[in-house]
């Protein structure tokens, strides 16, 4: 990986003491196995939603995946179908939606995919994009809750990257037809300006005109791509959003809607009277809070709370087939798969992606029968202690 992108994937939040809570909070969970049962045949897969996968696993969203490797949303999805496992789109993806779709679909007619939400000031682009993520038959919609702002990222501020600024991770949005209109109309009352010239400057420039969709000559001569990157930073995301805004959402898409970002069992009881179908447990994999609680800790507090209610999933710190076990042990229906993925994908494109996944449900099941289980659906609290 370039120095950016290690910065903008590996890095987090601060000190960067979530992202180590997260592992250090997995570790204060102890496997205690179980012998003389039988454990020659064994099941990991589970219902979501109505649709069973293999395994409960999935492909977490990431933004900006390009910095890892070009056309990264495409490569994971091909992954992900390769497995059978659900990949939620990034909303701040590098490749539009309906192209990863079709990769998908390629591979696995049918793979199961998600769309991840971030709630736009522009109610008319939300509402562009979750009709977009039917068009494309998502099973679910993940609205983003813990990122209406971006965290303080130093690693990111000591190199001075925003990738969002270089126009990388916004092909959702340049491909989407209601933003296109908004930039239009910004583009109509746009009073002249003539930005200031450096070497960054032009640089960023250069970045904008490649990662913009059409032809590189034409777009470095055309004030569009730069008018693209200025209004999502205005409008990609809105820090007002409440509970108030949620109730209409139902109203506004057939999907199950999955809140992700719950941490606290308030907010995860709230959910469940709001009528949603399920909550990502998640820090954001220790981005936005420095020293947030961890998420295996969270989920031992939320689980009991939603009482299966509705689907639990987590995220965030989960990196082997021994942290999902914990996960599932402790209340969690399913785990996301987030930096791992990202970093198979860096060193071997599709198959890199593929095989870390690939591997981390290996380990799962022989965790699982090691353990003296058979089935991950009868995991629970008695499989392990507090250490």
């Amino acid at each position: 990986m370039s120095a950016r992108a290690w910065a903008y994937i590996a890095g987090g939040a601060g000190e960067g003491r979530t992202m180590t809570g997260n592992r250090a909070a997995l570790d204060r969970w102890a496997i205690v196995p179980r012998v003389l049962r039988d454990v020659s045949r064994r099941n990991l897969e589970v219902e979501l939603f109505g649709r069973r996968i293999p395994a409960p696993v999935l492909f977490a969203p990431v933004g900006a995946g390009s910095l890892a490797a070009p056309e990264a949303d495409r490569l994971i999805g091909h992954a992900a179908a390769e497995l059978g496992l659900p990949y939620i789109f990034s909303n701040q993806a590098s490749v539009p939606m309906e192209t990863v779709a079709a990769e998908m679909d390629a591979v696995r007619p049918g793979a199961p995919r998600w769309f991840q939400l971030y709630w736009s000031t522009d109610d008319d682009l939300v509402d562009s994009l979750l009709s977009r993520a039917e068009a494309v038959d998502a099973d679910a919609v993940v609205v983003t809750l813990d990122t209406t702002m971006l965290g303080w990222r130093p690693q990111d501020l000591n190199i001075g990257s925003l990738p969002f600024a270089r126009g990388e991770g916004i092909a959702q949005y340049t491909s989407d037809r209601r933003f296109v209109e908004i930039v239009a109309e910004r583009l109509r009352t746009a009073v002249g300006e003539r930005p200031e010239i450096s070497l960054g400057a032009v640089a960023t420039l250069i970045s904008i005109t490649r990662n913009a969709p059409g032809r590189f000559w034409k777009n470095l001569t055309s004030p569009q791509p730069r008018a693209a990157v200025q209004t999502f930073l205005d409008i990609y995301s809105r820090p007002s959003l409440s509970w108030d805004d949620l109730a209409g959402l139902r109203d506004r898409t057939r999907l199950p809607i999955v809140l992700k970002g719950v941490l606290h069992p308030d907010d995860a009881r709230r959910a469940v009277d709001a009528g949603v179908d399920g909550i990502i447990v998640s820090n954001h994999g220790g981005r936005q809070v420095d020293g947030a609680i961890s998420t295996i800790d969270a989920l031992a507090d939320i689980a009991p709370v939603v009482d299966g209610r509705i689907k639990i999933l987590i995220d965030s710190g989960i990196y082997t087939g021994s942290d999902v076990f914990k996960a599932l042990a402790l209340g969690a229906d399913a785990a996301c798969i987030g930096r791992p993925h990202m970093y198979g994908l860096a060193i071997a494109g599709a198959e890199g992606a593929r095989d870390v996944v690939a591997d981390i449900i290996a380990e799962l099941d022989l965790t699982l029968g090691l353990s003296g289980h058979t089935d991950v659906a009868d995991l629970d609290r008695d499989a392990l202690r507090r250490i």
